[in-house]
C-alpha cells in the first residue's frame, strides 16, 4: 500500500501498458481515474479494479483535446477531493512510411496525441496539483526508447517521444522554480507485449518488412540483449515507484526499460 492516499489519473488506461499501470497503482493503494478514447473499455477496467477491492473510476479523454482533459480531471477532484499523480500514457503507433512519403495529416495527428496530448496533461495536471494535491505531485510521461534514439520509418514517432524527453525535464524545472511540491519524470519503454505492438507486427508484415508477424516478432526480439519483450507489469512498475514517495529525490529524470535496447 506504498500510494495510500493517492489519486491518480492514467491516460490511455483502458488496454495495454496502461491498463497495467492502473491496475498497479490501485493495488498499492491509490484512487485511479482511468481514462481512455474508449469510454466502454475503461470504465470496464474501472469496474474490474473495483471488483477486486480497489478504488476507481473511468471518463472518456481523447488525450488530444484540451477541453476532455480539463473535464477528465475536474471529476477526478470532484469525486477524490485531490489529484496526486498523472500518468500521461496515451499514444498511437507510427505509420511506417519514410520521412518522404509521410503525409503531413498523418505527421500531425501523430504529434497531436503522442505529444501535444502529453503537454496538456502537464499544463493541466501541475494546475490540478498545485491547488488540490494533498500529498506531493508526480507526473509520469511515457516516451519511449525511441525518444532517445531513432529508427527509420517512423520519424513522426521518433520526433515526438523525443520532444515528449525534454518536455519533462523542462517541465520539472519550471515546477521546481515555482516551489510547486511536483515532480516531473519520464519512462522509456523498449518494445512491450501490447495490442500495439500486434497491430505494428502486422502492418511491418503487411509492408512487406517479413514475412509474417511472428517473423517480425523474432526481429524485435533480437534488439533486446536480454533475450525477450517487455511486458506491461514492467512498466507498472516503474509507474509506481515513481508515484511513490519513495522517488522524492527524483525529477526531470528519466526510466530507461529496455532490456538493453540502447545499451548497445
Amino acid at each position: 500500500m506504498r500510494l495510500q492516499g493517492k489519486v491518480a489519473l492514467v491516460s490511455g488506461g483502458a488496454a495495454g501498458i496502461g491498463a497495467a499501470i492502473a491496475t498497479a497503482l490501485a493495488a498499492e493503494g491509490a484512487s485511479v481515474m482511468v481514462t481512455d478514447i474508449d469510454a466502454t473499455a475503461a470504465a470496464v477496467l474501472a469496474d474490474s479494479i473495483r471488483a477486486a477491492g480497489g478504488s476507481a473510476g473511468s471518463h472518456k479523454l481523447d488525450a488530444a483535446d484540451e477541453a476532455q482533459w480539463m473535464a477528465a480531471l475536474a471529476a477526478t477532484v470532484e469525486r477524490w477531493g485531490s489529484l496526486s499523480v498523472v500518468v500521461n500514457n496515451a499514444g498511437i503507433a507510427p505509420t511506417g512510411d519514410p520521412i518522404e512519403n509521410l503525409a503531413l495529416t498523418d505527421w500531425r495527428r501523430s504529434l497531436s496525441v503522442n505529444l501535444d496530448g502529453v503537454f496538456l496533461g502537464v499544463k493541466h495536471g501541475i494546475r490540478a496539483m498545485k491547488a488540490n494535491a494533498t500529498t506531493a505531485g508526480s507526473i509520469i510521461n511515457v516516451s519511449s526508447v525511441l525518444g532517445i534514439v531513432g529508427t527509420t520509418r517512423a520519424p513522426d514517432y521518433v520526433a515526438a517521444k523525443g520532444a515528449v524527453r525534454l518536455l519533462t525535464k523542462a517541465a520539472a524545472l519550471e515546477c521546481c522554480q515555482m516551489g510547486y511540491p511536483i515532480r516531473v519524470n519520464s519512462i522509456h519503454p523498449g518494445f512491450i507485449e501490447t495490442p500495439m505492438l500486434e497491430r505494428g507486427l502486422q502492418n511491418m508484415a503487411s509492408l512487406g518488412f517479413f514475412p509474417d508477424a511472428t517473423v517480425a516478432a523474432a526481429a524485435i526480439r533480437s534488439l533486446h540483449p536480454i533475450g525477450r519483450l517487455g511486458r506491461p507489469a514492467d512498466i507498472a512498475s516503474a509507474v509506481v515507484y515513481l508515484a511513490s514517495d519513495e522517488s522524492s529525490f527524483m525529477t526531470g529524470a528519466e526510466m530507461v526499460l529496455d532490456g538493453g535496447y540502447t545499451a548497445q
